[in-house]
């Protein structure tokens, strides 16, 4: 069974002292791919380390996380720029908007979202969306590209997708696909139901590791190993075999990022 683990932080301060046999248990257990999101210039370099270490299976993306949107914003995104300017990527992500914690920086989270989505599209990338408790207003900043011009190129993922049903379907209609983790494991979480209409080609694996483990393990750190029982309730859901769950998702995940 061949899966892509399209949002994982191997690179965080949680893997320092096993991040090889974090990598080889996920390998082993199937998992080809690593697509690592960036943070900000703290986490920058450990992220490109990981890739260097693990050229064949790790693809670094770039960019400014909304929750690290502060006074030094412009700085930041000026960072992202600087890297974009200087190699492939996989993508520009993860950006979008945050408003869990407070929303201080509410309008500079906007400016950074639609500054790094005007980058991707220049660049032909595709970004990846991080709008926990903001859906419904990542929605409408992708949707306010679309029927433009430029907003043609613009593709992507809502990862770790926390939205409702009609947001699903939103979603789908604009191209962009859902990033479905362990969350989809937790019994009250409503995700099931958010995608219940959802087709498996609009939808990639992802563990978001070291958070949002799946059960049985939530609660733990997660890791990309952990891939399965993703795989597994998604197949119990849609009715199909893991192995199925893992080709299309896998599919997926090479048609959007192409890296």
């Amino acid at each position: 069974m061949n899966m892509i683990d399209s949002h994982c932080h191997l690179y965080l301060e949680e893997f320092k002292s096993d991040i090889d046999e974090v990598m080889n248990r996920a390998i082993q257990s199937g998992v080809s791919k690593f697509y690592l999101p960036a943070i900000d210039s703290t986490e920058m370099e450990a992220l490109l380390d990981l890739e260097r270490r693990y050229p064949d299976h790790c693809c670094a993306m770039a960019g400014l996380h909304p929750c690290y949107v502060k006074d030094n914003y412009r700085e930041e995104l000026q960072y992202v720029r600087q890297w974009l300017s200087k190699r492939k990527f996989a993508a520009v992500g993860e950006i979008g908007l945050d408003f869990y914690w407070d929303r201080t920086f509410e309008s500079q989270q906007y400016e950074a979202f639609e500054q790094q989505i005007e980058w991707a599209i220049e660049l032909d990338l595709p970004i990846v969306i991080h709008s926990r408790e903001s859906t419904r207003q990542c929605i409408d900043v992708v949707k306010s590209y679309k029927g433009t011009g430029k907003g043609d190129r613009l593709r992507g993922v809502f990862h770790c997708f926390s939205g409702n049903a009609a947001e699903a379907e939103e979603v789908v209609e604009l191209g962009f696909f859902l990033g479905i983790g362990g969350v989809i494991t937790y019994k009250n979480s409503g995700l099931a139901a958010a995608i219940s209409n959802v087709s498996l080609d609009n939808i990639l694996l992802e563990t978001d590791a070291p958070y949002l483990t799946p059960v049985p393990y939530r609660g733990k750190r997660n890791e990309s190993s952990y891939l399965t029982y993703v795989v597994k309730k998604l197949a119990e859901l849609k009715n199909k075999s893991e192995e199925e769950v893992a080709t299309i998702t896998t599919e997926n995940s090479n048609k959007l990022f192409k890296y």
